[in-house]
């Protein structure tokens, strides 16, 4: 019964302390469902308070992204403009430049015909329009026919005194009583006669202001300087101006020729009497080995060596007479290529030395520039000449000895086979009569 009791108090107690602890959550749950709803609210106003400042700044940042693009296209204007600025600048510093020269470079010439400008630096525009205006009328002037009084120079060194007519600028001619014609510049503005005869007559006709038929004319560029006469050059002359290496050049070649003429004279003598083999062969049959003999003994010539020593041993077998022609002609090969090897040499020579007078001439030439530039061309004559005349001297010498060489060689072949065909002709012959 206790034991009934017992539980039904402990089952009345959990009850009560069941719906007590109910209770306790219902409460609970419904504060916090009351700070839930309250904290979303405060969620969703933080939310849209938020979203209004971002639009808000993301405004002020398209703001100051436009600013920034309006300065920074304000900054490359005004960099094209300061860079433009600075073109124009370098402009007008170069066209100053420019009239300075301009008129520095128009009032020096000016001067040597007596016509100063005056320039003003704060007033180049006017500066520039008196040099025109002057050089204009310094040019009519100058284009012009003048008559004036002056001296020339003759041929013979002498200066007279007479009439000088100017065309222009271009060309002077001078009258007098010794002599008239057109003149050339003598250097530092002085004229002398020119060689030609008839140009004194389109003086005369110039003088008396007349138009001449044909108008014998010496144009020069500058008064100032000399026109040399033209000089005749002999082959001396030519050969000097090549200098050391065209003398030994031209040595060669001597030798080179005297050497050919020589061995022209060697291979004459070689051949001797064209009818000696057939005299040779009718003798040798008529009068035997002995007779033909004494008959060869007054012969010379590379032929007639080649002929006794066939003769003297005709009478031995084929085989060996043919050894002693071969070694006979062999032997007489030595006198027939005499200076030829030489020839040839001089000729093979000869170009390289003038091959070799081109470069030093060059050298020459390049050093003279290097030293005094290229303004006058008198100076660079000398190593040109050394490089144009040795090549030429060269091939003067070689193409002669080269092809009389080769010619001559030509034909001491065609002497040894002429001497071989008429030893052995001579054998058979001989070996048919017997």
């Amino acid at each position: 019964m206790k034991k009934i009791l017992l539980i039904l108090l402990i089952s009345a107690l959990s009850l009560f302390a069941s719906s007590e602890i109910d209770k306790a959550y219902a409460k609970e749950f419904a504060f916090l469902k009351a700070q839930k709803q309250m904290l979303q609210k405060r969620v969703n106003a933080v939310k849209s308070q938020n979203i209004h400042k971002l639009a808000a700044a993301k405004r002020d940042i398209q703001n100051l992204q436009a600013k920034v693009l309006k300065k920074e296209s304000l900054n490359e204007s005004l960099s094209n403009k300061l860079f433009s600025a600075q073109q124009n600048l370098e402009n007008i510093n170069d066209d100053t430049s420019l009239i300075e020269a301009v008129v520095l470079q128009g009032s020096s010439a000016l001067q040597p015909y007596g016509v100063n400008v005056h320039v003003d630096k704060n007033n180049y525009p006017q500066t520039l329009q008196a040099i025109f205006s002057k050089t204009l009328a310094l040019t009519k002037e100058l284009s012009s026919l003048r008559i004036e009084d002056g001296k020339f120079y003759l041929k013979d060194g002498s200066q007279e005194k007479g009439k000088l007519i100017k065309v222009g600028n271009i060309a002077t001619y001078g009258i007098s009583d010794k002599a008239s014609g057109a003149l050339v510049p003598a250097g530092n503005n002085s004229f002398k006669i020119w060689g030609d005869a008839l140009s004194a007559k389109t003086a005369e006709a110039l003088l008396n202001r007349q138009k001449p038929d044909t108008l014998h004319i010496f144009i020069y560029e500058n008064a100032n300087k000399e026109v040399s006469d033209k000089e005749e050059k002999t082959v001396l002359d030519v050969i000097d101006s090549a200098g050391i290496i065209g003398w030994v050049i031209v040595v060669l070649g001597a030798i080179g020729l005297f050497f050919l003429i020589m061995r022209v004279f060697y291979l004459i003598s070689s051949i001797g009497s064209k009818d000696l083999p057939l005299r040779t062969l009718s003798e040798l049959k008529t009068n035997g080995v002995a007779k033909t003999l004494d008959v060869l003994k007054s012969q010379k010539g590379s032929n007639a060596r080649v002929l006794k020593a066939t003769v003297r041993n005709i009478d031995r077998d084929r085989e060996h007479v043919e050894d002693i022609i071969s070694e006979s002609i062999i032997h007489e090969s030595t006198r027939l290529d005499k200076l030829s090897s030489t020839i040839l040499v001089i000729a093979a020579v000869a170009p390289l030395l003038g091959l070799l007078g081109t470069v030093t001439g060059m050298i020459a030439t390049f050093d003279i520039i290097t030293e005094f530039g290229t303004g006058d061309p008198k100076l660079l004559s000398g190593g040109i000449s050394i490089a144009l005349v040795t090549t030429e001297l060269g091939l003067i010498v070689a193409i002669p000895l080269l092809l009389g060489g080769n010619l001559l060689n030509s034909w001491a072949e065609s002497i040894k086979d002429s001497m071989e065909y008429t030893a052995l002709h001579i054998v058979n012959e001989y070996s048919k009569q017997k």
